[in-house]
């Protein structure tokens, strides 16, 4: 028989939790029980890969101590492996004994919560033990909690031992519920494969790295298909042109994803929109093209983007303010 102890606590010295699991670790090993201990706050970094170690275990103790709120976040991210890459067939036929110590309050919710979690899980919670601890030293000296500790622990071995048969649980119906998943479905060694490679950071982040730059080099090659560059912002510009404003000049916009700059004529109430260069413009803007998208969507006027900062004019200023009376985009 082969128990394992997954401990969330810090690892302090006077944490009550570990005087708790060090007794029932002796007293199981006293019974020739194989024990397994897990520190997670050592194993921080590779708890996603946890839950392959339930499948050589016939139960487990998940203990942690309430300090002021909850089970803690290590034991929290292990509960979550467990869900996502936990072996569930196994998991229904293994027993989990909850263990909460408190130095605040809040011990009987968490000993609940950790029950609930695993019968969601499909497993099977057996009863647990959960008390408040003011002092450590006195609480290790009572020998009656000793005697109370060891008891459970032999309880823990009968439980495991005999197979003890438990009633079904409402909260296991749950896990019909929600647990379904539109992707594949994984054989219990692919999804440990899985988790390891999700534990592996310079592995994820490679992944990220890899997805991004494919997306941005499809991205890309639908740009070069569906907007030709010559033509990109001219046909807004055509549609919302105001004709009957008197106005002559030349204006140069040097948006920074296109290659030559925007230029627009405007003599005689006459439009001309085309990309290349002039000698010699009136206003010379300088903007992205998520700025210039912005101003053609209406969200921004040429005024505004440029009192922002976010467009750089040289020119005549008095020119630049009756662009917005020349294009009037409306939201």
């Amino acid at each position: 028989m082969k128990v394992n102890i997954y401990y969330g606590g810090r690892g302090i010295i006077d944490d009550p939790t570990l005087y708790v699991i060090n007794k029932m670790q002796d007293v199981l090993e006293e019974l020739n029980v194989k024990v397994e201990r897990f520190n997670l706050y050592e194993l921080k970094n590779s708890i996603i890969t946890l839950p392959a170690s339930l499948n050589e275990c016939d139960g487990i103790i998940l203990a942690t101590t309430v300090e002021w709120y909850g089970i803690g976040g290590y034991l929290m991210q292990f509960l979550d492996a467990c869900w996502l890459y936990g072996n569930k067939e196994k998991i229904s036929k293994t027993y989990m004994c909850p263990i909460v110590m408190s130095t605040t309050s809040g011990e009987r919710e968490a000993k609940t919560q950790l029950s609930v979690a695993w019968e969601i899980l499909g497993g099977l919670p057996v009863s647990g033990l959960c008390g408040y601890v003011s002092d450590t030293m006195n609480f290790e000296l009572n020998k009656d909690y000793a005697s109370l500790i060891e008891k459970k622990a032999e309880n823990i071995y009968r439980t495991i031992s005999q197979r003890t048969i438990t009633l079904p649980s409402s909260n296991q119906t749950i896990t019909k519920m929600v647990d379904k998943s539109p992707s594949i479905t994984l054989s219990p060694q692919e999804t440990e494969q899985l988790s390891e490679y999700a534990s592996d950071e310079s592995y994820v982040q490679q992944q990220k790295e890899d997805i991004s730059e494919l997306t941005s080099y499809f991205k890309n090659m639908l740009d070069a298909k569906s907007v030709d560059e010559n033509t990109v912002y001219i046909s807004d510009l055509t549609d919302h042109f105001v004709k009957d404003a008197a106005v002559n000049a030349v204006y140069k916009l040097q948006i920074k994803e296109r290659k030559k700059p925007l230029i627009i004529e405007i003599k005689n109430k006459d439009l001309n929109c085309y990309y290349g260069n002039v000698d010699e413009v009136d206003v010379n803007c300088k903007l992205t093209g998520e700025m210039m998208n912005k101003i053609i969507s209406g969200n921004v006027t040429f005024q505004r983007a440029f009192m922002s900062g976010e467009m750089q004019v040289k020119g005549d200023f008095k020119i630049l303010r009756q662009l917005d009376q020349m294009f009037v985009f409306t939201k």
